[in-house]
């Protein structure tokens, strides 16, 4: 996919890319892989990404906020169609309307022992979206891009063991860990993000607490960063 045929808003990211990252160079060497679809569309309100919110009755991450997508499985060629097949499941989005551009370089997360592929994609043909399975995901949805980089709707989250790392809400949703250390740095490679008071601090709420993190990769801290 060329430069010119995403819109202008989404080529700072595209042009951010190494020539690892644009060639799909960059795949796991190590853990467990999984592949999570970064969805970028555009409605009324402008740019978007799609989240979905996990079921609170899951044993894994119950109520967390993240980008669809999942482990490796036989049938899937590669990462980006893992990513893509789970956004399906999870979403009900038709992946032929998806154009992938690129991917960023795995993340690796201990606890969980994934090793973590973002996969990038254009929404060039988008189709409704919403929960497939409720026992699985509460909720999908689409936020802009300008709520997400809103200065008032960025925190620095603290976790009780004293780590810290970036954090969003927008209205009832809210996004911290590794969902939102991927969302801060994307938003950072697309020059969208704007100044925020880096002291404004928010206590990851107790019932994200008290379960011990299973596998799924939208909890953990990837290794050498500090996501709460």
């Amino acid at each position: 996919m060329t430069d010119h045929q995403l819109p202008a808003w989404l080529r700072p990211l595209r042009n951010s890319l190494s020539e690892a990252e644009r060639r799909f160079a960059a795949a796991p060497t190590q853990g467990r892989p999984a592949g999570i679809l970064v969805l970028f569309g555009e409605d009324r309100r402008g740019p978007d990404l799609l989240f979905i919110e996990r079921a609170a009755s899951l044993r894994s991450h119950p109520g967390q906020v993240a980008f669809p997508g999942g482990g490796l499985e036989d049938g899937d060629a590669d990462l980006v169609a893992a990513a893509l097949r789970e956004a399906a499941e999870e979403t009900g989005l038709d992946p032929t309307g998806v154009e992938v551009f690129g991917e960023l370089s795995p993340l690796d997360l201990e606890v969980s022992g994934f090793q973590v592929t973002p996969v990038l994609g254009w929404w060039r043909q988008a189709t409704p979206v919403a929960v497939v399975d409720p026992g699985e995901v509460a909720a999908v949805r689409r936020v802009p891009i300008t709520e997400l980089t809103a200065p008032q709707n960025r925190y620095t989250m603290v976790h009780p063991s004293g780590r810290r790392g970036p954090g969003f809400q927008v209205d009832d949703l809210l996004i911290w860990g590794f969902t939102a250390y991927v969302l801060d740095n994307l938003l950072t490679r697309g020059s969208w993000q704007r100044p925020w008071n880096r002291d404004r601090t928010m206590a990851v709420p107790s019932r994200y607490l008290g379960r011990q993190p299973i596998a799924g990769p939208d909890l953990d801290a990837p290794t050498g960063a500090e996501p709460a």
